[in-house]
């Protein structure tokens, strides 16, 4: 039954998206695993602190192109391209009588949007772990929706985590 709910909601299995372990067989991380700079892991180690990941929100204004469907998806693509993120999926909506809301989904995270043509607004987040650089895809936005200004805020999500969860270094 699982399987056809997924299917319903236009999930494809072959993604190789497996269920959680919740068998509790893992054994809880140790904060010298997770400080260690060689784990395979995808966290970012900078400065001395562990985090999940960047997230930048990303507001373009003025933009053109925010109602079109195919530039989005190619925006989407030329982010994870430039910012040496991996392309898992993309799935995008066209509203009537504007706007687009997407997402690209990432072995490091995601990217999406919601757009208000009308107005020249892309509401974008790009958020990435591991090796990926987001701040690269400011430029490609800009360049994407023809517009000089684009306003970012960034987040360290997960930052404090491990220090919370007990896991000090």
């Amino acid at each position: 039954m699982k399987d056809i709910t997924l299917f319903q909601l236009g999930y494809g299995l072959e993604t190789g998206a497996h269920e959680e372990d919740t068998t509790g067989t893992c054994p809880a991380p140790t904060a010298r695993d997770v400080f260690d700079e060689q784990r395979d892991d995808h966290f970012i180690r900078r400065d001395g602190a562990v985090f999940a990941g960047t997230h930048l929100i990303i507001e373009v204004v003025n933009g053109t192109g925010l109602d079109d469907e195919a530039r989005i998806q190619q925006a989407f693509r030329d982010c994870v391209d430039t910012c040496g993120a991996t392309l898992l999926h993309i799935h995008t909506h066209k509203f009537s009588p504007q706007g687009v809301s997407g997402v690209a989904v990432l072995a490091e995270s995601h990217i999406s949007v919601h757009t208000w043509p009308e107005i020249g607004y892309g509401a974008f987040d790009v958020f990435m772990c591991g090796d990926a650089q987001p701040w690269l895809a400011v430029d490609v936005l800009a360049k994407a929706f023809a517009t000089a200004d684009v306003r970012v805020r960034e987040l360290k999500r997960g930052e404090g985590v491990v220090a919370e969860a007990g896991i000090a270094a």
